[in-house]
């Protein structure tokens, strides 16, 4: 991309912030909300507050990720206990599982944000979100969070390329997700299955891989890499086996077609 272009959507995403004058930021730590919250803080300093709301279907290292990465940006920053598995709607799994999460969060958000006097609330979509099945952007919009990233007409492309400019030391970190989003919809979510995701994912990503989801069919382990790691995980195979059937695995499979965003999506 031209530089001139993506150095016009980075004022736009100024310009698109700075008009807010105090502003709460849904923080995940992935590079959407860190790119917000770097240009938030760069604008308009403590005026911009970062929130990470933390539960069972957000993992302790995407939490350490998020602390670290509030802190190299500089922006005030609090965690938030939360759980969704009070709400019997999103435990069951429905194809909108997505927009009851949100609305869990959107609402604990709107609170803080009334408490601290602040009138809006950001989050991290961007252009290329509206192409995916993203039922959770319906409840956030219906409690009137903003999108600075669509404001500016920034793409998912356009966020690296922004983030490394800004100098984010997770410009081309992989993307992160619910780990609820590793379950088949239908299946019902529960605390030992989220549990038993997170434990498998994180051994995986400890033997250093870059990208991994561990699709949690009831017992079996769907395991998705990246394509040019698949020969590289094979090398780890017993090792890997060994320890998903500690975790309460009962079978475990590789999916040959490697990592794909939002795979579970495909039986829509």
């Amino acid at each position: 991309m031209k530089k001139n272009s993506i150095m016009k959507k980075y004022e736009k995403l100024k310009q698109a912030v700075k008009e807010k004058n105090k502003i709460l930021i849904a923080f995940s730590g992935g590079v959407d909300s860190s790119l917000v919250a770097k240009i938030a803080y760069d604008v308009l300093g403590k005026k911009a507050l970062a929130i990470t709301l933390t539960s069972e279907t957000f993992s302790k290292r995407e939490l350490k990720n998020a602390k670290r990465i509030a802190k190299e940006i500089g922006i005030p920053h609090k965690t938030v206990k939360s759980s969704e598995l009070h709400n019997d709607k999103f435990v069951k799994n429905p194809e909108n599982r997505c927009y009851y999460c949100k609305k869990e969060e959107a609402l604990i958000l709107k609170r803080i944000a009334n408490e601290k006097g602040i009138k809006y609330i950001a989050d991290g979509v961007n252009l290329s979100d509206f192409n995916e099945h993203r039922p959770g952007i319906k409840a956030l919009n219906e409690q009137c969070f903003i999108h600075p990233l669509v404001e500016a007409g920034i793409k998912k492309r356009d966020v690296k390329n922004l983030a490394k400019t800004v100098g984010l030391s997770n410009w081309d970190m992989s993307s992160t997700t619910c780990i609820a989003s590793r379950i088949p919809y239908n299946e019902k979510i529960t605390k030992e299955k989220l549990k038993r995701i997170e434990d498998a994912e994180s051994f995986i990503l400890s033997l250093g891989f870059k990208q991994v989801r561990v699709r949690c069919h009831e017992k079996l382990a769907r395991i998705e890499v990246n394509k040019n790691e698949i020969e590289k995980i094979i090398g780890w195979k017993s090792r890997i086996v060994r320890k998903l059937k500690e975790t309460g695995f009962k079978y475990v499979t590789l999916d040959l077609e490697g990592y794909r965003s939002g795979s579970m999506d495909e039986v829509l």
